[in-house]
């Protein structure tokens, strides 16, 4: 059996390059008053894209960006709506952001076409195929019961969600599959909580020393109480600063390596360190410059994340492509009707 080397995704974009284009959509979309954003995203997408290559060809987008203003008035009308309304009626307000809740999970299965739909490789569209019903079960009845069970049905809601978009996924003809269980999802978020217990443990046995040694000037009765909550404030500056590149890092790896397309499989190896440290020094170099950095930082992480995946091809990649050019049908461009507006979030 022959065997093909893996296909690292590469990524050619310069933060001075984007920088250009960045600067030039932020001054129109403040002058345009928002209305230039749409444009600006297409610029941005485009960019990105076109600089994310694999084996040596390049990906592409396509989207209108009438299409996406279409879909940022919807956005804007409904949250106005319910923010306006609310400050003089609150009954009113919330049957507002019920409406906003009941529709947000067909407005996101929208964005999902629209988004695949206008994203090609090798001159081939990707397609997304998920139903409306599915999107309501996997985009609203499992986060609200997530939020009923305080978050305990969260890894559970993302794994299907996940699945969601995954497995309704198409590139030409040929349907993604996700293999990734509930329970790897869980142990992300248990490792994340074991963490969050040692980091309070920790801090509150330290304090309490302190106290116990009077290097701390507080009365005896108030040390249990400054310690927790000092413990407090310290794991949730610790999670807030940790947890998300660790969680983002294992979240990515997973579903990458969990996802198949037709004989081909991915790899992704993210590290939570080197995310931390390109997450945090991005977010000083940003601060320091006043936001001037931004886009270098949106540069640096795109690298890393996309040069992190590869492809494990079991089989001929052209031939691939090629056998998925012949064989897909017209059928995609007959209903690209469907595709006509992007909620952008």
């Amino acid at each position: 059996m022959t065997e093909y080397q893996s296909r690292q995704l590469q990524f050619s974009g310069s933060g001075g390059e984007y920088f250009r284009i960045w600067i030039v959509n932020v001054c129109l979309s403040i002058v345009t008053l928002g209305v230039y954003s749409a444009w600006a995203k297409v610029k941005r997408n485009q960019y990105f894209y076109r600089h994310t290559t694999l084996a040596g060809a390049g990906f592409d987008y396509h989207g209108d960006p009438k299409a996406i203003l279409k879909g940022r008035i919807v956005a804007f009308l409904l949250f106005a709506g319910y923010t306006l309304v609310g400050e003089f009626d609150r009954v009113a307000g919330l049957a507002i952001l019920l409406v906003i809740v009941s529709v947000m999970p067909w407005l996101l299965m929208r964005s999902l076409r629209f988004r695949m739909h206008n994203t090609s490789y090798r001159g081939l569209r990707f397609a997304f195929h998920g139903s409306t019903g599915e999107a309501y079960f996997n985009f609203l009845l499992l986060p609200v019961l997530s939020a009923l069970t305080l978050g305990l049905l969260w890894p559970l809601a993302q794994q299907r969600m996940a699945r969601y978009n995954r497995e309704n996924s198409t590139y030409g003809n040929e349907f993604f599959k996700f293999f990734a269980g509930i329970g790897a999802y869980y142990r992300i978020y248990l490792m994340t909580i074991f963490i969050g217990v040692l980091v309070f443990a920790g801090l509150m046995v330290s304090v309490m020393l302190l106290g116990s040694k009077e290097l701390i000037p507080v009365e005896a009765e108030q040390l249990v109480a400054m310690s927790v909550l000092v413990a407090a404030i310290g794991t949730y500056l610790a999670l807030f600063l940790l947890a998300y590149p660790y969680v983002a890092a294992r979240l990515q790896n997973l579903v990458w390596n969990s996802t198949q397309l037709g004989p081909h499989g991915f790899q992704a190896q993210l590290q939570a360190r080197e995310m931390l440290g390109i997450m945090f020094s991005n977010v000083l170099l940003t601060l320091l410059t006043l936001g001037l950095y931004k886009p270098f930082a949106d540069i640096r992480l795109a690298r890393y994340r996309i040069e992190r995946v590869a492809l494990l091809p079991r089989g001929n990649i052209d031939e691939f492509v090629a056998g998925l050019q012949t064989n897909t049908s017209a059928a995609g461009e007959e209903m690209a009707e469907m595709f006509d507006f992007d909620i952008a979030l």
